[in-house]
């Protein structure tokens, strides 16, 4: 049976192929525009032709936005983009996203080159971008001295901060000695010692007459410097080599002023929004003290501070009482304790035994106690001790037990 395919089946088919060969995905083609059409989306649609063939094109707002000239039938022009099929006609075309007159594509190939070449080389690294300072002294603006641009840049740095300086440092910027000139500006710039940012730029041009920013020598004398640096060149939808290398970049010249300085107008909005805010917390705290201090002086405690003495003065009365108690408790047990021990100790004393009529001797003179009749001789001094005192007496003779009376000694 014959093998048929759908015509959606074949331009799915050429639609891969086209859109999958690296080739067709970015490609710059030269021709002549015809029936070129600016569509109310604002997408342009034309064609591309030359001797002997004729190419469907499209460029997307997206992308015709930055183009800096009009295009119309008949003008020349390199377009770059990438082949694709469109299903619904089957047609081949071009998705333009960059386009430009042939007599600047040398140039235009020349940008491309060094900017291949410089990015490389990090020149463009978001790394090595510096701040730009919040609040500068002195703003030098390396332009010509009367161009519009430079009295665009006063004009916005005079109203948005008066007090900030600007130093214009004159320099050519378009033709052959502009590049010279761009890079001794700059030089100039950094050796005063007293700037704080530069803006370097012109106003807007065609490809050409922006070239000089587009120089290799203007590029690394950006790079090179000191201060931090401020491209404006151009409108919005001009791109330059300097706009890659410099630190920040802004569209146009008064996009950098504004830039460059702070908005003397929003910096007071910005204080005085800080000062009443802080004003209110201070109110805040303020009152929350106080209504904590009203709080406190209510309080029972503060108003019958006495309560609290008292209730502790009875607490302690009270353990007082309990104390006082225990002590006459415990006395009057140990008074009996010792009225028992002192009685015990009556009884084992001598003099408990002298009360009862008896008496003890010791010898005289070292009065040592006589226990034994063998302690004494005749005519020994002794010392008879009663319960009441005592008295000496001598020894007139010894009796031994049982003499009954009987003969003794001496």
């Amino acid at each position: 049976m014959l093998a048929a395919y759908s015509v959606s089946e074949i331009t799915k088919y050429v639609k891969a192929l086209v859109e999958s060969d690296d080739f067709l995905a970015g490609v710059w083609v030269r021709g002549e525009i015809s029936n070129f059409t600016l569509h109310s989306s604002g997408h342009m649609y034309f064609s591309l032709k030359d001797e002997a063939s004729r190419l469907r094109c499209v460029m997307f707002r997206s992308h015709n936005s930055r183009l800096g000239f009009m295009p119309s039938d008949g003008m020349s022009v390199f377009a770059y983009g990438a082949i694709g099929m469109y299903e619904r006609s089957g047609d081949l075309q071009l998705y333009v996203e960059d386009m430009m007159p042939q007599g600047t594509g040398s140039l235009y190939l020349a940008f491309l080159k060094l900017k291949e070449k410089l990015e490389k080389e990090g020149l463009f690294s978001s790394s090595r971008k510096r701040p730009i300072p919040r609040f500068p002294k002195v703003v030098a603006v390396v332009t010509s001295p009367t161009g519009a641009a430079v009295r665009d840049v006063i004009t916005v740095i005079k109203r948005r901060a008066p007090g900030v300086t600007v130093l214009v440092v004159p320099a050519l910027v378009q033709g052959d000695g502009a590049p010279e000139s761009i890079v001794r500006g700059l030089e100039l710039a950094n050796r005063t010692g007293f700037v704080d940012v530069v803006i370097v730029g012109r106003g807007g041009g065609s490809f050409e007459e922006l070239n000089a920013f587009n120089d290799e020598s203007v590029a690394r004398a950006i790079a090179a410097s000191e201060v931090p640096v401020i491209s404006a060149v151009g409108h919005e939808t001009d791109f330059t080599i300097a706009d890659f290398v410099a630190d920040v970049r802004a569209p146009t010249p008064s996009a950098a002023a504004e830039l460059a300085v702070p908005d003397r107008y929003e910096l007071e909005q910005t204080v005085f929004q800080l000062s009443m805010r802080l004003n209110g917390s201070i109110r805040k705290v303020l009152s929350d003290n106080k209504a904590m201090l009203e709080s406190q002086v209510r309080s029972h405690v503060l108003r019958f501070p006495m309560e609290i003495t008292r209730d502790h003065r009875t607490r302690l009365s009270l353990a007082g009482g309990r104390l006082y108690t225990l002590v006459q408790s415990s006395l009057s047990g140990k008074r009996e304790s010792f009225r028992v021990l002192a009685g015990q100790l009556d009884g084992l004393s001598p003099y408990g035994v002298l009360n009862r009529g008896y008496g003890f001797i010791r010898k005289l003179p070292e009065k040592s106690v006589v226990r034994s009749v063998e302690q004494v001789q005749p005519e020994d001094e002794i010392e008879v001790v009663l319960s009441d005192g005592s008295f000496a007496a001598a020894v007139k003779r010894v009796l031994e037990e049982g003499s009954n009376g009987g003969q003794g000694k001496g």
